[in-house]
């Protein structure tokens, strides 16, 4: 009832791993049962007639040094249902898996390469994995992961994807120190659990997402004069706020305002300087 792409990138700068999962289907809440992902050992999406129990298992074998295809192998030995499952695995170092069981609905199939696993059932055809595999080859390296995977996702889509229609979609990326203030590994953590067009909401809310929880870029910086802070200054009391850095915390701009206010992004100024 799904369609899904599980893939390792290495960053080509800094040479960092991130794993993710992007997944849609027309299916309540997707993002609940499909994705699992760990930081340093990989990831997995588990779908068709879901073993959700799939997830920590072979997140535990991958961690324990299986590679993607030996704990495939080990989920689907001790499963007596593993005809009806589909799940796609890449391990730590990009090895990739996909299982599509004989007894999982038409159309079900998958494609498999170099850090990356595309998986679906009950889709239009094999249009859909297809469009998904040429999408994420053309997507470019230094892209960021969830990026990539939504490209992918959203090329599946275009060609058909869920032949029952459209429901929910879910997005999940993990690196090392990634998440909120680098206290946790969760790069990306986004569902759309019941939506018209939930694809199209992800995508929203991964541009969200990345201008509230990731910080500015060097290019995206604008020095704060004494003549800019002013300004902010003077907005900020505008706005009923004690001082401009209070201004920001009420609405959440931490990771774009500089703490001693020597920088601010260029979006937030363009907020400041934008009447209403």
């Amino acid at each position: 009832m799904t369609f899904s792409i599980v893939a390792r990138a290495v960053d080509p700068g800094t040479g960092e791993p991130t794993w993710g999962v992007a997944v849609a289907s027309k299916f309540l809440a997707v993002g609940s049962a499909v994705p699992a992902a760990v930081a340093g050992v990989g990831a997995i999406a588990t779908q068709a007639e879901a073993n959700v129990a799939y997830k920590g298992l072979a997140l535990a074998h991958l961690d324990e040094g299986a590679t993607a295809a030996v704990a495939l192998e080990r989920l689907l030995e001790e499963d007596e249902r593993r005809d009806h499952r589909q799940v796609g695995i890449v391990d730590v170092d990009g090895n990739a898996v996909s299982h599509t069981g004989p007894s999982c609905f038409d159309w079900a199939g998958g494609r498999t390469g170099d850090g990356y696993a595309i998986q679906g059932n009950i889709l239009t055809g094999p249009e859909v994995v297809d469009a998904m595999e040429a999408a994420w080859l053309a997507s470019s390296p230094e892209e960021p992961l969830q990026h990539r995977l939504l490209a992918a996702l959203a090329a599946g889509d275009e060609a058909g994807g869920d032949s029952r229609g459209r429901q929910s979609a879910a997005l999940l990326v993990v690196r090392e120190d990634a998440g909120y203030g680098g206290n946790d590994d969760i790069a990306a953590d986004l569902r759309v659990d019941d939506h018209a067009a939930p694809i199209t909401e992800l995508k929203r809310l991964l541009d969200l997402s990345d201008f509230y929880l990731t910080a500015s870029t060097e290019a995206e910086k604008v020095p704060v004069t004494p003549e800019i802070e002013a300004e902010l200054e003077t907005y900020a009391a505008a706005q009923g706020a004690t001082g401009f850095l209070a201004w920001v915390a009420t609405e959440n701009y931490e990771m774009r305002v500089a703490e001693d206010l020597s920088w601010l992004d260029r979006r937030i100024l363009d907020i400041v300087r934008t009447p209403k």
